[in-house]
Order: structure tokens, then C-alpha cells, then sequence
């Protein structure tokens, strides 16, 4: 089964995705499973894991709602309030739907360098664990030092990197963000997803050896069982179309052999996040 590990649908509402800024111009509008469908279906993907957009309960039952209607949808990473109180009958109760694998906050986004080891935060990662989820990474360099701190704390949480970190890759920044993928893959609970690189890139003004050496490095640190394909679709639009970043990942791969090529295009994200 081939998966993109990583796409998003949402009903544009601006106060909901106020994230969208006005130099984003081309996601100010709806996308849903029918925008892709056609796309994925040529491109023999068989199915796709759903990522949070929003910070809300109601992104959840809305993504519930497309895997629902959907079978193309085979996973949903959704959101949680970590500072609630009632967070554990939550998670009791999502471990009900086997179609919710995990959750995501945008820690990109927090000016705390320090946000994943917050208390409650933590407290929530724990019951992650305990309920058979997994949480994925969305970081920016700020955070670097306290995601390893983090991850360090609970070795017995399934962790997957979004975007490889987001390195710099417009201003071709490498030394530090090497460095933390050095020691993120030492953790043998982390994986790595090879996706949202293009954003990352000068928007349309890419070439494909601009991603060579960040790819190659990641790969050569993970090694081929913890690193999973994902689009970042419709977010990519912003600088590529969704076969341009495809047609990026075949040739980074190319010399993979039969059986890692398998890994990377859907075994190693249905491992990870026990998709039927």
C-alpha cells in the first residue's frame, strides 16, 4: 500500500486558519478529498494520512467526518488541548476510533523555545503513550535543544519529525539542523517524514539539488525503516505542484532497492502508524 503520510483538507474560514497569510494566497480557499483524489489515483498513492490544520476539537470530528465519506482516508494525526483536565477520558474515548493514530501540536509557531517541556504538556505525551498513540513533531530550530530533551523523557512515545525539521533550505542553512537530525535519530522511537521541503525552498524558484544534500543526510541518519514519503498537499502549492514534489522524491530515492522503496512510498508509514 502506497501512503502519503502527510496531507490536509479544510473549509477555509479566515478566522480559523488565520495562519494563512496574504502572500498565501492560493490556500485562502477550501480543500477537500475530491481536489486530490484524481491526482493520487494516477500516481498509483493508495491512501493518505490526515494531519491536523487547526488547533480545535472541531478539526477532529471534521476529519473524522472525511474519513467517514473517504476510503482514500486511512489515518487522521488530529489535536489536543495537553492543558485539559479531563485530557486521559479524551484519549479514552478517541482510542475507541481506530482511525485516529495520533496527535499534533503547531509548536512551529510558539515563541517558548522550551514549550514541549511544559508540564502539562509532558503530562500529555505520557498518556499518548498509554493510549497507543504516537505525536508528531512540527518544530522550527528554536525548539531543537527541548525537542531532544523531550523526546529523551519519553522513550516510550512513537515520535515522527514533520518536514525533516524544516531546515532552511532558501538560505541553504545545514551545520546546526545536521546536527540535530545527528541526534534525533539516535532514538530509535523517532521517525523522520521526507515532505514540506519545498515551502522551506524559494517558493517556485527551486531547483532539485537544492534538496540533494538535506534528503541524503536524513536518509543516511534514519537509514531506510524510519523515514516515510509525505506531500504536505495543498500546503506545497505554495511552491510546487504535488507531482513536482512526487517526481522530486522518486529521483532522491532512485538508487533504493525494490524491497526500501517499498519502505519509503507506504510500509514504513503503515507500520508507524498501524494502518489497514
Amino acid at each position: 500500500m502506497r501512503i502519503d503520510a502527510h496531507q490536509h483538507f479544510w473549509l477555509y474560514k479566515e478566522e480559523t486558519h488565520s495562519w494563512i497569510s496574504e502572500d498565501m494566497k492560493v490556500l485562502r480557499r477550501t480543500f477537500l478529498p475530491n481536489d486530490i483524489s484524481y491526482t493520487l489515483k494516477k500516481n498509483k498513492i493508495d491512501g493518505a494520512v490526515l494531519v491536523q490544520a487547526s488547533q480545535s476539537i472541531a478539526e477532529n470530528k471534521f476529519l473524522k467526518e472525511m474519513s467517514d465519506a473517504y476510503a482514500m482516508v486511512k489515518g487522521i494525526v488530529g489535536w489536543i488541548d495537553f492543558s485539559a483536565k479531563n485530557i486521559a477520558d479524551q484519549l479514552r474515548e478517541y482510542a475507541e476510533d481506530p482511525v485516529m493514530k495520533g496527535f499534533r501540536h503547531i509548536v512551529e509557531d510558539e515563541e517558548d523555545p522550551d514549550f514541549l517541556l511544559r508540564d502539562d504538556f509532558m503530562n500529555g505525551l505520557e498518556l499518548l503513550a498509554k493510549y497507543d498513540f504516537s505525536y508528531d513533531l512540527l518544530i522550527r530550530p528554536r525548539h531543537f535543544e527541548s525537542t531532544l530533551a523531550c523526546i529523551r523523557q519519553n522513550p516510550n512515545l512513537s515520535f515522527v519529525l514533520d518536514h525533516m525539521g524544516k531546515p532552511d533550505i532558501k538560505k541553504q542553512e545545514f551545520d546546526q539542523w545536521a546536527q540535530f537530525i545527528t541526534d534525533l535519530s539516535q532514538f530509535s522511537n523517532v521517525h523522520c517524514k521526507i515532505s514540506g521541503l519545498v515551502t522551506e525552498a524559494e517558493w517556485r524558484k527551486w531547483e532539485e539539488e537544492n534538496f540533494r544534500k538535506y534528503v541524503d543526510f536524513t536518509i543516511k541518519s534514519f537509514g531506510k525503516d524510519r523515514i516515510m514519503f509525505g506531500s504536505d498537499w495543498p500546503v506545497c502549492l505554495l511552491s510546487a505542484q504535488y507531482e513536482e514534489w512526487l517526481k522530486i522524491c522518486q529521483n532522491l530515492t532512485n538508487d533504493f532497492s525494490e524491497e526500501d522503496k517499498n519502505k519509503f512510498w507506504g510500509r514504513n508509514a503503515t507500520n508507524f502508524y498501524k494502518l489497514k
